[in-house]
């Protein structure tokens, strides 16, 4: 059976800042695929650029570190290959929601059966802190000396909008909520997305453990059902409009949808790892191509 020390990289060990959500977060996805008991050969963690995106070096399963905001492409190619992989793309606010936002918009709308792990923390952290898509309005960082000016994304919203099969958000300063959460969208069948509100505590300065532990609470906890897109679409801005003062935490909506591989008739038979390549003819690719 696995553990959490069969997932450790030994004396290899992450180099991010004291006290950062993302130790967390690292933690909580150790211990969701011990609670689901895979194989570490059978998991692949994929990532961008960014502070978060260094979580695959120190988790001892398959990985891929990539470049800016390109995570979902190759998670979503690597499934496609071999559909027994548990793939797990991971990627931060800047990440997946300024450079990748165009992959981000795709992978909700084509349901391939990966899970996608945001960690949120509301700033370019690797970079020194710039304003990012989910910094607050009026903050202030080292590119916005008299406030942020822009209104931040509402990822929850835009993929309860597509009605993606899966939506949730979770908080690192809570494990055993996070840890379930995670858990429960690497073993749903579809495209599970987790936006992960992990304070930066040393360039954010505004939304830190306290602001958050103050504000959140568990939707399921209060007897929310996922299963209502309008209903999941105003929790989705619970907490834009009233100033803060609430922030639900859980699952908005959950919807079991055809999965992209499976109605593709090249993959529906078998993912393209065991397809046999003996009866291609370049020439005739070639000859196609003239």
């Amino acid at each position: 059976m696995v553990t959490i020390n069969d997932l450790s990289t030994g004396d290899y060990v992450p180099d991010w800042c004291p006290g950062c959500g993302n130790y967390s977060i690292l933690n909580g996805l150790k211990r969701a695929i011990v609670k689901l008991k895979l194989k570490p050969r059978d998991v692949l963690v994929v990532s961008g650029i960014g502070c978060s995106s260094k979580l695959p070096q120190w988790i001892d399963v398959n990985g891929y570190h990539g470049v800016h905001g390109r995570g979902l492409p190759v998670g979503t190619g690597a499934k496609l290959a071999n559909k027994n992989l548990h793939v797990i793309v991971v990627g931060g606010d800047g990440d997946v929601y300024g450079e990748g936002m165009n992959h981000f918009i795709h992978a909700l709308r084509k349901n391939v059966n990966i899970t996608l792990l945001v960690h949120d923390n509301q700033i370019y952290g690797l970079t020194k802190g710039q304003t990012s898509p989910t910094s607050m309005k009026g903050d202030k960082s080292t590119t916005s000396r008299r406030g942020n000016f822009d209104d931040p994304i509402n990822p929850i919203a835009l993929a309860v909008a597509q009605r993606t099969s899966y939506v949730a958000r979770t908080f690192a300063g809570d494990l055993e909520h996070m840890t379930d959460t995670i858990a429960d969208a690497i073993a749903f069948k579809g495209f599970a997305f987790i936006n992960i509100l992990q304070p930066c505590v040393s360039f954010n300065k505004h939304n830190t453990f306290v602001w958050f532990k103050e504000r959140v609470y568990d939707l399921q906890k209060k007897g929310y059902k996922p299963n209502n897109v309008e209903k999941a679409f105003k929790k989705a801005y619970e907490g834009w409009d009233s100033g803060w003062d609430k922030i639900p935490l859980g699952v908005f909506y959950k919807e079991k949808k055809p999965l992209f591989e499976d109605d593709h008739p090249v993959l529906a038979k078998t993912p393209l790892v065991k397809q046999s390549i003996d009866n291609i003819s370049i020439k005739k690719l070639l000859d196609e191509l003239c």
